[in-house]
């Protein structure tokens, strides 16, 4: 089993191999993938992990595109992203794309609100969640994922800037 940490940062996973733009100890891959195609073959991974990454890519579609490619059939993506409502969203100046509990919902077959190219249709979300807090005060998280998760779109709608969590935590299948 091939697995992908992608833009691993500091978080070098033993048994992946781990991406990023940047040269450091643990890196297996150093890549700049705002660049396509990456340097690796199609259908070479099973699961691809990455974590507070996709925020930061110049074209999040394309980059998702090239994440199917290389992905194999059924490969598990795991996904961390921070949520429209956490302020470090908005602080940070690199971050390019928001996050909603109901992102990738475009991505999927059942989603009948949006006319898009086959080439779109790829995923089915095996488990999304959000998270209240992550580093700051995680024992909140024991009372309050469950709050927010009770229901997202009331929570997104309606509660999420008076407590704005963390963020979100998608588990995907790729179809191809």
């Amino acid at each position: 089993m091939k697995k992908l940490n992608l833009g691993c940062g500091e978080d070098i996973k033993e048994g992946y191999v781990n991406l990023d733009f940047v040269d450091q100890k643990g890196v297996d891959v150093v890549f700049d993938t705002n660049k396509f195609p990456w340097p690796f073959k199609a259908n070479e991974f099973d699961e691809i992990y990455t974590s507070h990454f996709l925020e930061h890519v110049n074209d999040f579609e394309r980059t998702l595109l090239e994440m199917k490619r290389i992905s194999k059939d059924n490969a598990k993506w795991i996904i961390r992203v921070p949520h429209f409502s956490c302020g470090v969203t908005y602080r940070d100046a690199t971050h390019k794309t928001f996050f909603s509990y109901f992102t990738f919902d475009y991505y999927q077959k059942f989603n009948k609100n949006y006319e898009k190219p086959k080439e779109l249709i790829f995923i089915k979300e095996i488990s999304k969640k959000l998270n209240f807090t992550r580093l700051a005060f995680p024992f909140l998280n024991i009372f309050m994922n469950p709050l927010i998760n009770l229901n997202p779109e009331i929570y997104e709608r309606f509660f999420c800037w008076i407590l704005p969590c963390s963020e979100a935590l998608f588990e995907i299948e790729i179809l191809k």
